[in-house]
């Protein structure tokens, strides 16, 4: 199976055997078993190239599978979660992996040496299975998929502005006051431009102006840091410009909905080692 496996991703019977450092002869019959075995063809063989047939694709994600959850299974007896290797593919948002992932890699890479991490920053969802993602990390509402999502840290969600902003347009007391004002809205990942405020007993929903849209919240945070207008944004997104002051919080005594970050699964695969580590270690940097 495991022959097969590599066979499919390299898509020559030769590279598996110096990789595996048999005759060629010995790949090709041990594929040639195991499709006489299952009693279906597997690969379709010509002089240039090897690709699996309907069948045979069908077999190959399954039999990865297999052999991945094998080698966590054996990895958990031996204890060696703590020397993770091979290959981790995770999913998250340009944004935030800009500001929350990367800087923080350099300890997790340190502690896993023979890890080999590939990052895929794409504010669309990715198919996680077609794209052969173990684990994104998304935040917002989870829509209805067939992903399995957790919950693994919760930001507060805020109405933000520069001082520049603010000087030249006032500093808004209510949240009915946010109408007046030139918004930056974000249309696509779950934006939206309406909000609900809550202080104690009240409740105030607001809809916010803007003449500036944008698609992609790398130009939100734009847009904002060059005083075009305040957002209703996660904390996240602004961290270091809080951090400096060259971004400020305002109706702060309003309460608004948080913004969830969730670890996310495909479904039908258990969520291997190396996924799981990644995952506890981005929650344990969130909570700091």
């Amino acid at each position: 199976m495991e022959i097969f496996v590599r066979v499919v991703d390299t898509g020559s019977f030769s590279a598996v055997a110096r990789h595996q450092r048999i005759g060629q002869p010995a790949v090709s019959k041990a594929v040639v078993q195991l499709e006489r075995w299952l009693g279906v063809s597997l690969l379709l063989r010509s002089t240039r190239s090897v690709v699996p047939t309907e069948a045979g694709r069908i077999f190959y994600e399954r039999a990865k599978r297999t052999i991945e959850e094998a080698d966590e299974a054996v990895m958990a007896a031996q204890g060696s979660a703590n020397n993770l290797s091979g290959k981790l593919r995770v999913s998250t948002s340009i944004c935030f992996g800009r500001l929350h992932v990367i800087p923080k890699l350099a300890a997790f890479l340190a502690q896993h040496p023979d890890l080999d991490l590939e990052l895929v920053l794409d504010d669309r969802l990715v198919d996680l299975v077609n794209e052969g993602v173990d684990v994104a990390l998304r935040t917002g509402a989870m829509p209805n998929s067939n992903m399995t999502a957790r919950r693994i840290a919760e930001g507060r969600s805020m109405v933000v502005a520069t001082p520049a902003y603010l000087q030249r347009h006032g500093v808004p007391t209510s949240p009915d006051e946010l109408a007046s004002h030139q918004a930056i809205i974000l249309t696509r990942g779950g934006g939206r431009d309406s909000f609900t405020f809550r202080k104690a007993d009240a409740e105030v929903s607001v809809s916010l102006q803007g003449r500036l849209k944008v698609t992609q919240a790398e130009g939100l945070r734009e847009a904002v840091n060059c005083d075009l207008g305040l957002a209703v944004s996660a904390e996240w997104l602004f961290s270091p410009e809080l951090k400096s002051g060259q971004v400020v919080a305002i109706l702060q005594d309003w309460a608004l909905p948080p913004t969830n970050l969730s670890a996310v699964y495909p479904t039908g695969r258990l969520a291997s080692t190396k996924a799981r580590a990644f995952v506890a270690f981005v929650e344990r940097c969130m909570a700091a």
